[in-house]
């Protein structure tokens, strides 16, 4: 019997505050999961379920990219992770009779939390020009809709194909296949809103997007730095292998403008230390200003540089490239100038340097809080250039470890998800495929915003995800989709985006990880890239949610037939009945998947090659490591003002909400909280508890508001503050992105908080 979802919409700007917790996980983490488990799925279904959860014969976690270890525990999940699959095997559903009742208007003000907590869809759904309701449609019927308006372009260059992290490897493939067929490169994804940073600065400096680390690295570590990263909400398996290089003798440090409780201590739910007293992570925290992280390692290589030895001459001889205009520029830091920009005390400082020249292996790991500045692409080549000068990228227990934040977004850019593809990659599709790719750049995340605000770009197609909540500028983003001619989303759960629509809209509904896959050729299977460069297969085991649910990569095969017509000569119809005939062109078209179907049978997948890691060889422009020597940046604050970070409370995996707590920071029953540091408050006259609207500035002189925010007195840094993403995405300007990646920079908003009129 399915459950039932809640009736009234609960207010979520009166939260309750309470004091912030000092360790992550233990049994609160076990009665929360089983609690939302049972809620969703019933008692039955949560066994049958979490126990296939990142097992070798199960399905990958729907939720975060963090790798599975080589013996995994039989409860190989975490908190976040059982919260997304309840999500995706609840028992509540989404019919045409909820649709039938409820019109676009009044889905269009309900809150994200509300539409995700309604349940899974199961029919294709079609909302007409000019109406208020969607209706019931024939999947034939959706796909001719989609080609009629595909057919009418002016130039495939008007539609968008964009792309969530939890779409397959085989599904992504198809789906970039599709749309080069179709004759354009508008392929935008959710990396460009999350670590092209970290793809950007990477592929410059050691010619690679990716880490270069993989899990046993961690383990190996003499050090290990965490920065602008809360693995305890956001990759909460992270903390046991963090736990673990304790065990082995690494010293942690932590580089963030806020305490994270999993960071301070860890209380593994699978051993009993962990449900007793934990383990202490952290040896060193450096409550670091926002955006303050460049002219920290900027200062670290020019103390490395002038203490002797420090350097692995050997390794910058042989391997690098550029390393005296780095040092020039390094040996120029001041200290004055990194204390104010980090408001760090010169004593912690030199305590990190202690800490690194005592340590052979460093490993760095970084999330979004890096990622999403406008000098994020210069911060990142600044901790490149700080391994590079001790040899720590192609030494085991060293490397970079950008932690990417959902389940296969790697996988899906590794297939060809980006606007900007390789020549090398479009020549191989061309040959396999008998075509001529385009070759022109196509849109990313906001240049395709800025197109449909435009009307240069008419129709949006979106394969998985909540685009209009996760984009920045939202009253911008919303206003762009309604210029739209035609929105289509493939989805498993309703959300914002189903209810901000062009004139015309679909919903098709899609399998999730966890249920069966039973094509033409017979139960199938897929595959996703970790966050480490690890490929594993991942087969669901529940029946699917409705009988009118279609796989991703059947959706695709289906639209292409359609679209393109009887004389395409791309198997489409073969590629649907059998995924390994799709994972036999991938093996011929990516570098890294030779032997694509024999090797993903192996238990536990294989590791894609990664030249800097396994030959210590950089295929960069230059053919070495490339040390880096832009001008260190970071914000400056109008008197008055303070510094925004979005962020995701601990009851939420990117746009989906899973709850209204935010039990780690303390925070109960609501979302519009914004965390402030209590002498910025002081001096601001904000009592805890007062209401205030946030107005974001920006030099385009446009008033961005978001109103009715309870001020909490918190311990953040010093002009920093801190508020639940997507409330605060309509602070973050569309043009306030990242140089060179483009990403927008969500993380450094600068705000001044106001009286609300609801105070």
């Amino acid at each position: 019997m399915a459950t039932k979802p809640p009736q009234g919409d609960p207010v979520q700007d009166a939260p309750k505050v309470a004091e912030r917790k000092r360790a992550a996980a233990g049994l609160p983490a076990i009665g929360h999961t089983l609690r939302m488990a049972h809620q969703q799925m019933g008692v039955k279904r949560t066994a049958l379920t979490l126990l296939s959860v990142n097992q070798k014969d199960g399905f990958d976690c729907p939720g975060c990219a963090w790798p599975e270890p080589e013996h995994r525990h039989k409860a190989e999940f975490c908190e976040n992770g059982a919260k997304a699959v309840a999500e995706e095997a609840t028992l509540r559903r989404v019919t045409p009779e909820f649709f039938a009742a409820h019109p676009v208007s009044d889905l269009a003000r309900r809150s994200g939390y509300w539409l995700g907590q309604q349940g899974r869809l199961t029919h294709p759904m079609y909302l007409p020009e000019g109406a208020d309701h969607y209706e019931p449609v024939s999947w034939e019927r959706a796909f001719d809709i989609v080609a009629e308006e595909l057919t009418a372009l002016s130039s495939p260059d008007e539609a968008v194909f964009y792309t969530s992290g939890r779409t397959s490897n085989e599904a992504a493939f198809l789906y970039q296949l599709f749309a080069r067929k179709l004759g354009t490169n508008n392929l935008p994804d959710c990396s460009n809103m999350c670590h092209e940073s970290s793809g950007s600065a990477l592929s410059e400096t050691i010619g690679v997007g990716k880490g270069s680390v993989l899990l046993e690295d961690l383990h190996q570590a003499d050090l290990v730095v965490v920065a602008g990263q809360n693995p305890g909400t956001n990759h909460p398996r992270m903390l046991s292998a963090l736990e673990k290089a304790k065990a082995n003798g690494a010293r942690i440090v932590s580089v963030n403008p806020l305490p994270e409780a999993g960071l301070e201590r860890f209380k593994n739910p699978q051993t009993p230390k962990g449900l007793t007293t934990g383990t202490s992570l952290t040896d060193l925290f450096l409550q670091i200003r926002i955006g303050g992280d460049q002219a920290l390692f900027r200062l670290l290589n020019k103390l490395i540089l002038d203490t002797p030895g420090a350097v692995d001459e050997e390794f910058v001889r042989a391997h690098t490239h550029g390393f005296h205009a780095f040092a020039e520029a390094a040996r120029a830091a001041d200290w004055d100038e990194t204390l104010a920009a980090t408001g760090l005390a010169r004593e912690d400082v030199e305590r990190f340097l202690r800490m690194v020249l005592d340590s052979e292996r460093i490993v760095v790991c970084w999330a979004m809080g890096l990622t999403q500045h406008k000098h994020s692409v210069p911060m990142i080549r600044e901790i490149v250039n700080f391994l590079l000068l001790r040899g720590n990228i192609g030494r085991p227990g060293a490397g970079v470890c950008p932690v990417r934040g959902h389940s296969n977004v790697q996988g899906d850019r590794t297939m060809g998800i980006f606007e900007r593809p390789a020549p090398a990659f479009l020549d191989a599709l061309g040959r396999e495929f008998g075509f001529a790719p385009p070759r022109e750049h196509g849109y990313d995340v906001v240049r395709a915003i800025r197109a449909l605000r435009d009307g240069e770009a008419k129709v949006f197609f979106a394969m998985g995800g909540n685009f209009v909540s996760a984009s920045p500028d939202t009253e911008v983003t919303e206003a762009a989709m309604r210029r739209a001619r035609l929105t289509v989303h493939v989805s498993t759960k309703l959300n914002r985006s189903h209810a901000v629509t062009g004139a015309r809209a679909l919903i098709l509904p899609t399998l999730g990880r966890t249920e069966r896959d039973l094509q033409a050729g017979g139960e199938q299977f897929v595959t996703v890239e970790d966050s480490m460069g690890m490929v594993h297969a991942s087969r669901g085991r529940l029946e699917p949610a409705s009988p009118h649910l279609l796989s991703e990569p059947a959706i695709v095969c289906r639209l292409a037939r359609r679209v393109l017509g009887a004389e395409d000569d791309v198997p489409w119809e073969e590629f649907e009945k059998d995924y390994a005939t799709v994972r036999d062109r991938i093996a011929r078209v990516v570098p890294g998947f030779e032997d694509f179907n024999a090797r993903v049978a192996h238990p536990g997948g294989f590791a894609l090659p990664h030249a800097p890691r396994d030959e210590r060889r950089f295929p960069t422009a230059t053919g070495k490591a490339n040390f880096t020597a832009a001008p260190v940046e970071y914000p400056h604050l109008p008197e008055g003002r303070l510094l925004l970070q979005t962020l995701r409370s601990h009851d939420q995996y990117n746009t989906t909400i899973y709850g209204l707590d935010d039990r780690y920071r303390g925070i109960r029953n609501g979302r519009r909280v914004v965390l402030v540091n209590p002498d910025d408050a002081e001096a601001l006259q904000l009592a805890d508890g007062s209401y205030v609207d946030l107005v974001s500035e920006w030099k385009d002189g446009v008033e961005r508001r978001a109103p009715g925010f309870r001020v909490v007195h918190y311990p953040t840094a010093r002009g920093c503050a801190a508020a639940y993403y997507p409330e605060t995405n309509v602070l973050v300007p569309l043009d306030a992105t990242a140089d060179v990646s483009n990403t927008p920079a969500s993380k450094s908003v600068v705000v001044r908080l106001e009286q609300s009129a609801t105070d």
